[in-house]
């Protein structure tokens, strides 16, 4: 099975249509037919089926087309490190970050990482905790920066603590229950969760911190907009890291409730698969990143 033949199907499946696949790999359309047809012939399998609207992958095409990815990617990480490993630091990166991170930790780190490696990529995208080890799981992020909670799996990841943040109580602004004193006064409010559900989440771990029940869900989210504009425009309270809480482009619309009980500490660091070869090019976004945060 050649690579070129891999690289033709994940095309042709990616763009839909054997022309477009053709064009972006800079090969002839014939050429193309012929590698997706010996392929095929090699596994005895149809891998793709035209329509109308172009081509789209059978079953057994759909299974191939996933592991194809895993090789092609795995193939060019290997590439990239030799390459990092002889002092010639080309490549790219993919960093998930939490928004707390985006805002107070990612430039930074991009303003020295890009100027001291000019010839790697960096692609960041913004999401909460969960979303961020499913791709990291998926080998779709090198990196992770987020909260290091208590339950994460032992010895799936390798984390790098950067900073602590305290997750603090948050209302749109004039809620009535904007100047509780005590968490004992939120326990009947509604309250906007973050995560895959209700059953875990820093809401829920903050009222068990203080010896109470988790409150009431008024909504289940997993963005830091959604939550900033489900809290914002209703009578739900939520959790905010303070940072953003205080940000002036946030402050505007809510304010922190002054509880008399501690927010709930959290720890953002870097988390890496611990079975994932750790290259030259992230060793040195981990150290840019430390440096950032403090």
């Amino acid at each position: 099975m050649k690579l070129s033949s891999l690289n033709a199907l994940v095309a042709s499946i990616e763009e839909g249509s054997l022309r477009g696949a053709a064009r972006r790999l800079n090969i002839s359309q014939p050429a193309l037919t012929k590698m997706l047809r010996a392929l095929e012939v090699e596994l005895s399998a149809t891998l793709l089926t035209r329509t109308s609207k172009g081509v789209k992958p059978t079953e057994q095409g759909k299974a191939l087309h996933a592991r194809a990815l895993t090789v092609v990617r795995e193939l060019k990480l290997a590439t990239n490190e030799i390459n990092q490993l002889s002092g010639n630091m080309v490549g790219e990166l993919t960093i998930g970050a939490v928004p707390l991170a985006v805002m107070l930790i990612i430039p930074e780190t991009l303003r020295t990482y890009c100027r001291a490696f000019p010839n790697i990529r960096i692609k960041v995208t913004e999401e909460l905790y969960i979303a961020q080890l499913q791709r990291l799981r998926k080998g779709e992020v090198d990196v992770a920066v987020g909260g290091i909670p208590d339950d994460l799996p032992k010895g799936e990841f390798t984390i790098e603590p950067l900073m602590t943040t305290t997750m603090v109580v948050v209302a749109r602004k004039g809620h009535p229950l904007a100047q509780a004193k005590s968490l004992r006064e939120l326990d009947g409010a509604s309250w906007v969760y973050t995560g895959a559900n209700s059953d875990s989440g820093y809401v829920k771990a903050l009222f068990e911190a203080n010896n109470m029940p988790a409150p009431r869900v008024g909504a289940i989210v997993n963005s830091t907009l959604s939550l900033l504009s489900i809290v914002a425009s209703g009578d739900v309270l939520g959790l905010m890291p303070q940072q953003i809480a205080v940000h002036p482009s946030t402050a505007q619309f809510i304010s922190v409730v002054p509880i008399a009980e501690k927010g709930l500490d959290l720890t953002i660091g870097a988390i890496i698969r611990s079975d994932s070869v750790v290259s030259p090019a992230i060793r040195h976004l981990i150290t840019h990143m430390h440096r950032a945060a403090q």
